[in-house]
């Protein structure tokens, strides 16, 4: 019997990385004592008891269980409108506010109206790997271009200008980034807007967490505030960190005119609509838990701060950038590459990391580790793991 053929694109597209560092960890015999997961950027802590009740009360309503509007339910859409519109200091109306069953569906579908076979996208070195793959599975070029650590992962913008190739759509920035952890200054992301503009090139935003940003660091940007930002600039954002609900799948797209136009065409083929619960939940949690989520933004500088005081005892370790969320580590000179060096830490030593090679070219020599993930007693023992794993030889 001839075998049956399956996607070529599907077939080329790597395997996705968080697979495989769970492999690693089902190898760990718990000799470094209970395992830490710094794989996943997920809140290590846990949603607000009332948001939990509301989730609760909207999956058991009759309301919730039938189809509901399919760019998201007009509560939570201008919930969120009014949120950014105040947040950027802005005037951002529901009929631009798309919600989507998780960020990475977001993506995939504003990649999908941006962009086609024979295009390309430019995304910044380290990338987050999901934004590579979908732009694979869509048969869109992911073009790398390298941010570099003695520039703080920042965009350089003479080299990104010159990078824009005819066949590039887009640009793709992620600030607060993953997975360095960089935060854009106001002023570049200012200035890649004006490129993109001149260049006849979209500008994606992807904000995920943005409401984990230092206070001075809030705006991160004015781009709502120009009267033509429809015409170039899309918003992505997620639900999932700042309410403590990744497994609900919430996330959103800010764009209007003719790109949210093209963009209903996606959302009714690709979700139908949006998880309804959760949508019902977040209406009444946008506005209600804001000095809740200002708090938990506390709880992640903390947390950000007693890494870095952590990693004192591991000196051979660089910090390459550290910021919300995340840690970009340079490994030591002696240690293995970055691939070896996360299989030993997983398997021998019970600490999950992500290789740097999962964000893309030239990272064999950094690991990122979502200190997010755990509460600030655990990073203590981060650094003593770190350094066993660096003397094993390549």
């Amino acid at each position: 019997m001839p075998s049956l053929r399956l996607s070529r694109r599907v077939a080329a597209t790597g395997a996705p990385p968080i697979p495989a560092a769970r492999a690693w960890a089902a190898r760990y015999q718990g000799g470094a004592g209970p395992m830490i997961d710094l794989t996943q950027a997920v809140p290590g802590y846990p949603p607000h008891p009332e948001m939990l009740e509301r989730l609760a009360s909207a999956a058991g309503s009759r309301a919730c269980a039938g189809y509901g509007a399919i760019d998201g339910d007009l509560p939570l859409r201008e919930a969120l409108a009014a949120d950014v519109s105040a947040f950027y200091g802005a005037e951002v109306g529901a009929g631009e506010v798309t919600i989507t069953a998780g960020c990475n569906l977001a993506f995939t579908m504003a990649m999908t109206v941006l962009a086609g076979t024979g295009d390309a996208v430019l995304l910044p070195t380290p990338w987050y790997f999901n934004h590579r793959m979908a732009l694979e599975l869509l048969g869109v070029d992911a073009l790398p271009f390298e941010t570099r650590a003695e520039d703080g992962f920042v965009p350089d913008l003479e080299r990104l200008e010159a990078a824009l190739t005819p066949q590039v759509r887009a640009v793709v920035l992620v600030s607060p980034n993953n997975p360095t952890g960089a935060i854009y200054p106001r002023e570049v992301i200012a200035s890649i807007a004006a490129i993109c503009r001149r260049k006849g090139v979209w500008l994606v935003l992807d904000e995920t967490y943005r409401d984990f940003l230092p206070e001075d660091a809030c705006p991160p940007h004015d781009l709502f505030q120009d009267p033509d930002w429809r015409d170039g600039v899309v918003q992505l954002y997620s639900f999932a960190k700042s309410y403590c609900i990744p497994g609900h799948r919430v996330g959103a797209i800010v764009g209007g005119g003719a790109f949210r136009a093209e963009l209903l065409k996606l959302v009714d083929t690709m979700q139908i609509c949006p998880p309804r619960a959760a949508q019902t939940a977040l209406a009444w949690a946008v506005p209600a838990l804001r000095d809740w989520r200002l708090a938990n933004r506390g709880i992640m500088q903390g947390r950000a701060a007693a890494f870095r005081s952590a990693m004192q005892q591991a000196p051979e370790w660089r910090i390459d950038a550290l910021g919300t969320y995340f840690a970009y580590l340079r490994l030591p000179a002696h240690a293995p590459d970055a691939l070896r060096a996360a299989e030993i830490l997983g398997s021998e030593h019970g600490l999950l990391t992500l290789p740097g090679p999962f964000f893309g070219p030239g990272q064999e020599r950094h690991l990122r580790l979502a200190f997010a993930n755990v509460e600030e007693a655990a990073l203590a023992a981060v650094p003593d793991r770190l350094r066993l794993s660096a003397k094993v030889p390549a």
